[in-house]
């Protein structure tokens, strides 16, 4: 499902707008988290941490809810549900720094212990706002 047309530039790099990723807890409530994103086109692109609890969920229910909110405009925003199709943790590391690169304008700083991981959302419907 291709993007809105009318919201390409909410996922244009330049922007650095955030991503509030909604999963269910494991008791069903849900949970929602500001987040980076990347996307490939086509999917929407998380990167966590492993064993936090959005990977827990996602991993467990992978339905998910979004929403981008315009950073100039916080009036204008698209609502976005999805399916998690694929994660790894191949090129988590280099994908993190990307984002911290991008968002933070500094190389991302490793923490011993982290194991990165990517997570693929197709979104399945969008709901535009503005």
């Amino acid at each position: 499902m291709p993007f809105p047309q009318e919201f390409l530039d909410l996922f244009d790099p330049e922007t650095k707008a955030f991503l509030f990723l909604a999963t269910v807890n494991k008791n069903g409530q849900p949970q929602v988290t500001p987040v980076w994103f990347d996307h490939d086109g086509e999917n929407i692109l998380i990167n966590t941490n492993e064993g936090r609890l959005k990977d827990r969920n996602m991993k467990r229910q992978p339905e998910v809810a979004m929403v981008i909110q315009d950073p100039k405009d916080p009036y204008r925003y698209i609502g976005i549900r999805g399916k998690v199709i694929a994660h790894t943790t191949d090129g988590g590391d280099e994908h993190i720094d990307m984002l911290s690169r991008r968002y933070d304008g500094k190389p991302w700083t490793y923490r011993e212990g982290q194991r990165r991981i990517i997570f693929k959302i197709q979104p399945t419907s969008f709901d535009a706002h503005n």
